[in-house]
């Protein structure tokens, strides 16, 4: 297990290290692909840059293939491709395969906390990558051998496509689980208890509770029973089970769930015409008229004002920097 910083202190979104995250390189403008060229995101080091501190990897490079270099392709069956020259007819895949073997191996102890992976990659393609049968039509339901590999090896770690990050959903699934896996993390390097996780626990209730409430009774049932299992066993399935929970995408139906919870914590407080603007943003977010960013503002000035401090705990209300925006959009 990794170690990091105190439970006990504030649970902040900004780290004075950035976030290590791994990415394609050719992602961050290196001129690594096969024709020479790149395909720099600047979403990815202009504005994640700003956070994240990236670990670049180009499987075709790092392997010993040259800049330029011949196209290659997935073949054969797509739950285990071979990897192709497309003109020469050369099978590189014993050579990515080694190589993968010895990057994983590298980067499991580099204190990675997510992976952006270039899509259509033969060997970095995450998601429906282009695997030729012997018809020569292809079938886009492969990964590309580093991106599988690594998959398999790191099945906890937050991964995705440069091209996914585009849709506003995706792109905040994948960045609040980054965030949330360092916190884990950094949770882990103080050696904690029991006590340290119930607490822990509580702080990302509601967080957890916006992805999946099914998940979040079993980790709640799993704390309760953790003196009945041991330390490491206790620690390894909350920590499957937490990212398991964060991978299942926040909706508006569930988190206008967790937003009618925490006004249940003002009922004693708010005046008439203030639950009444408080119900009109929830719904106008639920029938997505509004962000989410609407009625949160709302409630956090309510938890400001009303010296809620439970809620102030509670990462769902800051679960990563604003200046990233990711709960602006409809």
């Amino acid at each position: 297990m990794r170690r990091g910083s105190d439970i006990r202190k504030p649970m902040a979104t900004n780290h004075a290290t950035p976030i290590r995250v791994g990415v394609s390189s050719c992602l961050l403008g290196e001129h690594v692909r096969y024709d020479g060229g790149h395909k720099h995101d600047r979403y990815i080091t202009d504005t994640l840059g700003r956070f994240f501190s990236f670990v670049p990897v180009c499987p075709e490079v790092d392997c010993g293939m040259t800049v330029p270099r011949e196209a290659m392709r997935l073949e054969g069956d797509p739950n285990n491709p071979r990897l192709m020259t497309r003109a020469s007819r050369i099978d590189k895949t014993d050579q990515m395969l080694a190589f993968c073997t010895a990057k994983l191996r590298e980067l499991e102890n580099s204190d990675l906390c997510g992976f952006i992976f270039k899509k259509g990659s033969p060997s970095s393609g995450l998601f429906r990558v282009k695997v030729y049968g012997p018809t020569g039509t292809p079938a886009r339901s492969g990964s590309g051998l580093f991106a599988a590999a690594m998959a398999r090896r790191l099945p906890l770690l937050p991964m995705e496509e440069e091209g996914r990050l585009n849709d506003p959903a995706i792109r905040e699934n994948f960045i609040e689980r980054v965030f949330c896996y360092r916190r884990w993390k950094d949770f882990l390097f103080t050696a904690p208890g029991l006590g340290e996780l119930v607490e822990f626990h509580s702080r990302h209730k509601l967080l957890v509770m916006s992805h999946s409430t099914q998940v979040y009774r079993e980790m709640g049932a799993l704390v309760a029973h953790g003196r009945e299992i041991g330390r490491e066993e206790l620690f390894q399935r909350y920590e499957g089970l937490l990212m398991r929970a964060l991978a299942l995408h926040a909706t508006a139906k569930k988190n206008t769930n967790v937003l009618m919870h925490i006004m249940g914590y003002f009922k004693n407080e708010l005046s008439h015409n203030e639950k009444a603007e408080l119900l009109e943003v929830i719904s106008q977010y639920h029938d997505h008229l509004v962000p989410l960013i609407v009625p949160l503002t709302l409630l956090r000035h309510y938890t400001d004002k009303y010296e809620q401090a439970y809620l102030k705990q509670q990462l769902y209300l800051s679960p990563h920097p604003a200046e990233l925006m990711l709960r602006n959009h409809v």
